[in-house]
């Protein structure tokens, strides 16, 4: 059964994740930061490997962008989770897709293991990403060809709704496409927890 916890910003929401009830310690992370390489605002990168291994978790970071095949593929296997960060989605979306790591990381979750999307990590869990072009840079990824994401949940998160410095450019995602798409809009103080083909909206 498919299992995902999509935020906007994991740093803020870790006694949210605490209550699945699952045993951390020891457990390992394929930590992937690859979306904030084209960024220049990178705290949550740190932020997050902080709150994981505050809960005794083992980081294994993957860069996909440098990574080999056989890196790539042992360590999204061989880990208990996988953690994507925030940064820019189509840059994102690009590198995994060049890599094959997309196809890799579905299956993966498709078999179960827990998927952590933080922002643009959560973002690609949906069919496609066209509609963050209002938040991104598409200019980041100039070698993407479509906009087809992860497609692993039914629906479009839209991170940051209500915080700086995004809280307009959620709003405008809201405008354009609240009658084309199934979006689900969260704030940082907010997480989506998924079970299957069921989902629900966590507040602190």
């Amino acid at each position: 059964m498919k299992k995902l916890f999509l935020t906007s910003s994991f740093k803020d929401v870790v006694s949210i994740f605490e209550k699945l009830e699952l045993d951390f310690k020891g457990k390992t992370v394929t930590f992937i930061p690859t979306a904030s390489l084209v960024e220049k605002v990178v705290f949550y990168v740190t932020a997050g490997k902080k709150a994981l291994e505050k809960l005794e978790m083992v980081v294994d970071e993957l860069e996909i962008s440098t990574a080999s095949s056989a890196e790539i593929k042992n360590k999204l296997a061989k880990n208990d989770f996988i953690y994507i960060t925030g940064g820019n989605t189509f840059y994102l979306l690009q590198e995994l897709k060049r890599t094959g790591a997309d196809k890799l990381i579905v299956e993966q979750v498709e078999n179960g293991k827990l998927y952590i999307g933080e922002s643009a990590g959560a973002i690609i869990t949906a069919a496609n990403i066209e509609y963050a072009k209002v938040m991104d840079s598409i200019k980041k990824a100039p070698g993407l060809e479509n906009y087809d994401a992860l497609n692993v949940v039914n629906f479009y998160t839209v991170p940051h709704c209500t915080n700086f410095p995004f809280k307009k450019a959620a709003e405008k995602i809201i405008d354009t496409y609240s009658e084309k798409l199934s979006l689900l809009p969260i704030s940082n103080n907010q997480a989506i927890l998924i079970n299957g083909d069921k989902h629900v909206v966590k507040t602190i």
